[in-house]
């Protein structure tokens, strides 16, 4: 018998729409999941089932079914505030703070007519690029509950791998929704820099963050992040240079047509190699290979190229994350109470003068041109998404700040310039191991060119089919 976790996002949204489900019975069952499933998974900081059952009941009577997502449930981000819900951030430091308001992001999906059961876990302030916090335990991998789901939307991977939500919103600043979606077996989709106007980058240093959808299908990607868009009627709302799509559901077109012959650039170059040495695991070239040639087999133009070498990117990069850890709100008497990498990242960025600062700055918006320029001859560019298969819970180094930061370089080198560019990515779950680990490789678009991305994933789901692959034990 099909469960209700078993159904597609989109799939549920059309039995809602024709009352063949209801909210609240869509409700109790993933709140009951999450009950099961949680304390082995990590997947949730906060749950709240009694918000969320009063939500659903006043969706039910009081939404209108013509919202985007009606009905359909998720969870925030613990770095989205929602107001009266503990927010952590995953830190010590705010182990109990409950905001008084809530962030932009929750109140556009509410208007969407979706349900939030509770908070997914992220590492502390969403910094490094695996789930594991002192506030809770870590997010574990469904597949392989030794290893870790990576991050920093470690938490959302892991509750919709293992069926505990049908899709979640994340927030990518370096790759923070296509690592974990690659290492627990999504969709994982990073917009553009401007696009969803709660999370458009727009306002964050160097405008590398931005809000973007976590899910088992192609579909159900697009899906979400239409009803992250902001729309009052037939009016969208947007604030930022990039103008949102002017019709409701064009996402969800796109990806449901999955239409379209075209021109492919691959490569595994990476900016940070002149600084780290990267080297490509087996298991991530045969992802690359596997959607390579899936690509190929379905009549799309594949040419491979190199990067032009970037011998400043890292250090620039490097400035910005530390700069931005710099600003985390806390004295010399609550340091005590943050990760010891974290504390490193304050002390380093809050020693860095500002013209250093600037030249980063400068470096990176250079970068942007050049990646721009070098993938202008492709509507889409073929990469890796991890170079090395999940890793291992505790794996990387607690202490020693430059060596955590060159594991996580090691591990990830392909994703974090695609925020630079400020450009769109899809990350798609391509390849098992012989083990059944997940393996994505990514497909990055032109600015704007998240149509092109989803039509793309729809063409290799229905080849690959792993819509049908679920993590077997949950």
């Amino acid at each position: 018998m099909t469960e209700i976790h078993d159904l597609t996002a989109l799939e549920q949204y059309r039995l809602l729409q024709k009352g063949e489900l209801r909210v609240t019975e869509v409700v109790e069952h993933y709140l009951e999941r999450i009950e099961r499933l949680n304390p082995e998974l990590g997947a949730f900081h906060t749950v709240t089932p009694d918000a969320a059952r009063a939500r659903a009941a006043d969706v039910e009577t009081s939404v209108p079914r013509t919202a985007a997502l009606w009905g359909l449930a998720y969870a925030d981000k613990d770095l989205v505030r929602r107001a009266g819900v503990r927010t952590t951030f995953g830190s010590r430091l705010f182990a109990e703070f409950v905001p008084d308001e809530s962030d932009e992001l929750p109140l556009l999906l509410d208007q969407a007519g979706a349900i939030s059961l509770g908070k997914t876990a992220t590492p502390e302030f969403g910094l490094p690029s695996y789930t594991e916090n002192l506030v809770a335990p870590p997010a574990r991998d469904p597949y392989d509950l030794t290893r870790g789901a990576g991050g920093s939307s470690g938490g959302a991977a892991v509750a919709v791998a293992a069926g505990m939500l049908p899709f979640a919103p994340g927030s990518d600043g370096g790759g923070s929704i296509r690592i974990p979606a690659a290492a627990c077996g999504l969709v994982g989709l990073k917009p553009s820099r401007g696009l969803v106007p709660a999370g458009s980058g727009q306002d964050s240093l160097a405008g590398l963050p931005v809000a973007g959808p976590l899910a088992r299908t192609v579909g159900d990607a697009a899906l979400l992040l239409d009803g992250m868009i902001a729309r009052r009627g037939d009016r969208i709302l947007h604030h930022h240079t990039l103008r949102a799509p002017s019709d409701g559901g064009q996402f969800l077109a796109a990806a449901v047509r999955g239409e379209g012959r075209f021109q492919i650039g691959v490569t595994t170059g990476s900016p940070w190699e002149t600084a780290y040495d990267i080297t490509l695991a087996p298991e991530a070239r045969d992802a690359l290979d596997a959607a390579r040639d899936a690509l190929v087999a379905l009549g799309h133009g594949m040419e491979e190229f190199t990067l032009e070498p970037a011998p400043q990117y890292a250090e620039a990069f490097r400035v910005i994350w530390q700069v931005g850890a710099s600003q985390i709100p806390v004295d010399d008497e609550g340091e005590d109470l943050l990760e010891p990498l974290t504390r490193w990242l304050v002390h380093e960025g809050r020693s860095i003068p500002a013209s250093e600062l600037a030249r980063a700055l400068a470096t990176l918006s250079a970068y942007e041109r050049s990646i721009i320029r070098q993938f202008d001859g492709y509507d889409a560019v073929l990469m890796p998404t991890l170079a090395m298969t999940p890793r291992p819970l505790g794996w990387y180094d607690q202490e020693d700040g430059d060596r955590n930061f060159a594991q996580q370089v090691q591990y990830t080198p392909f994703t974090s310039f695609v925020n630079v560019a400020g450009l769109p990515a899809i990350t798609l779950p391509v390849h098992r191991t012989v083990e059944g680990l997940p393996m994505g490789a990514q497909l990055i678009g032109r600015p704007g060119g998240e149509a092109t991305l989803l039509a793309l994933g729809r063409q290799l789901e229905r080849r690959v089919r792993w819509d049908r692959v679920h993590p077997a034990q949950w």
